[in-house]
């Protein structure tokens, strides 16, 4: 049975569901600081958890989910007001082993959060552009590609400080069979500027070594159906553009569940 419950910050719950299949909750509540949407039931489901919001997988290692709604500054990195809707619409649908077995894109996940999370996939690295939520590595994995600007919805990204060390980590929670990647990258030129090529790590020990190109489509890269279950950018080498701002607007792995 897949639930869902929406509490408060001191307990009261405001709303829940629950169907063997498939939960559709309407929530009349303008969402307040320490409000909560707690999903339980199955260890894989495709959620949204705001009809604002893209619908995504996750993998829940407990067959628990804890989504603190994103208040204050967390907001600029969705669509003004969603959050301040009085009504919104949450869903949980249970996947099939037909919808596991099938190549998809597996990263995508618009309910990551910021900080640790009990639910995957989930984005984190060692920089992100003055710790401020527009450039933060959850909206690597958020389903938007628009890239042409920076900083607020619908152009966040993953922005590194103009750091030279910077990595970039995307747990999918478990072995998966990966068999490719994109990375598209913020392309607000000439405000930005570009990583003429990098190195993907992976769980197995595998080093890819890729380049890149200065442009704002998807750039293609093959992971050979290793198994794996975290790849992390690293070693990403900026051009000589006068520009001190390289980004990632979306990285997303093609791939499928054992």
């Amino acid at each position: 049975m897949i639930t869902v419950l929406v509490r408060s910050a001191d307990g009261t719950v405001l709303a829940s569901a629950a169907h063997p299949e498939e939960v559709l909750l309407s929530v009349d509540r303008v969402y307040q600081p320490g409000d909560v949407i707690l999903i339980s039931g199955a260890r894989n489901l495709r959620v949204q958890m705001d009809q604002s919001l893209p619908s995504g997988e996750v993998y829940l290692p407990e067959g628990t989910m804890t989504w603190v709604v994103p208040a204050g500054e967390h907001r600029l990195a969705y669509a003004p007001g969603l959050f301040d809707a009085p009504r919104h619409i949450i869903s949980a649908k249970a996947l099939s082993a037909d919808d596991l077995a099938r190549f998809r894109v597996l990263s995508c996940n618009p309910a990551d959060l910021r900080g640790d999370t009990d639910f995957y996939p989930h984005c984190t690295a060692n920089v992100e552009t003055r710790n401020e939520a527009c450039f933060c590595a959850r909206n690597v994995i958020d389903g938007l590609r628009l890239n042409t600007f920076h900083g607020e919805w619908p152009f966040q990204s993953w922005g590194i400080g103009a750091r030279e060390d910077a990595w970039c980590l995307l747990d999918l929670g478990r072995p998966v069979i990966a068999e490719k990647m994109a990375l598209t990258l913020r392309a607000d030129f000439p405000h930005d500027a570009y990583w003429t090529s990098g190195h993907a790590v992976l769980s197995d020990g595998t080093e890819l070594s890729f380049d890149l190109l200065k442009t704002g489509d998807r750039q293609w890269i093959d992971l050979g159906n290793r198994t794996v279950r975290w790849l992390r950018l690293e070693r990403l080498v900026k051009s000589d553009d006068p520009s001190a701002f390289p980004a990632l607007r979306q990285w997303e792995v093609i791939g499928r569940d054992l």
